[in-house]
């Protein structure tokens, strides 16, 4: 299914950050295809356990940054929370359409716990690199979703009824199916990886 102008949206590297972000983000999705295959509702689940990660860390060390230096945070911390509120809300509701297997919930605690403390560290020595690497992460995750969606289309995933929480949620119509959740959660998607590609162009910019 190809994709419109706004979802197919990608930032070409301009720097050494830029290109090892990009390269670190390749390196994750060959694992993520290789482990998941096309079993993308438990790629989801997974995932987006992961992906509630940076906008909690961003959110709190820009809370720090703050208050140390007792300045305005631009409105930052705000949108970072709500980006791993809004992570935390794709997760909860495909768990009611993938249940994760017993050696999925062990890899989530493990890639979990690697992943915060790496982002964490990352943050600390080079905030604008831990963006790009989320704006390259919600990139493969709009790619993703899309292909997610052309399985559901063509029949290879049912298209089940989407879970209450989902339409309270995104606010859906009584009789939304998958097909709606998943439409919603790619253009949430979308808005994470613009959002955290600004926020990387800015800290370039002030580091320049």
């Amino acid at each position: 299914m190809p994709l419109d102008h706004t979802l197919q949206k990608h930032h070409a590297p301009t720097c050494f950050r830029d290109r090892a972000a990009f390269a670190f983000v390749k390196f994750l999705r060959f694992f993520a295809d290789v482990f998941f295959a096309r079993r993308y509702g438990h790629r989801a689940v997974v995932l987006e356990t992961v992906a509630a990660v940076p906008g909690m860390v961003g959110g709190t060390l820009q809370h720090l940054r703050a208050l140390r230096r007792m300045e305005s945070d631009r409105g930052w911390i705000r949108q970072l929370l709500d980006e791993a509120e809004n992570e935390r809300m794709h997760l909860m509701t495909f768990i009611e359409i993938a249940r994760p297997s017993r050696l999925e919930r062990v890899l989530i605690v493990l890639v979990q716990g690697t992943f915060y403390n790496f982002f964490f560290l990352l943050y600390l020595v080079s905030p604008e690199t831990a963006h790009r690497i989320v704006g390259y992460l919600e990139e493969e995750a709009v790619y993703s979703y899309t292909e997610y969606l052309a399985g559901v289309d063509d029949g290879t995933y049912a298209n089940v009824a989407a879970p209450r929480l989902a339409l309270d949620y995104w606010k859906l119509p009584a009789d939304a199916r998958l097909r709606d959740v998943i439409l919603v959660v790619r253009a949430d998607e979308a808005e994470h990886r613009d959002l955290n590609h600004r926020f990387a162009d800015t800290l370039t910019a002030q580091r320049n």
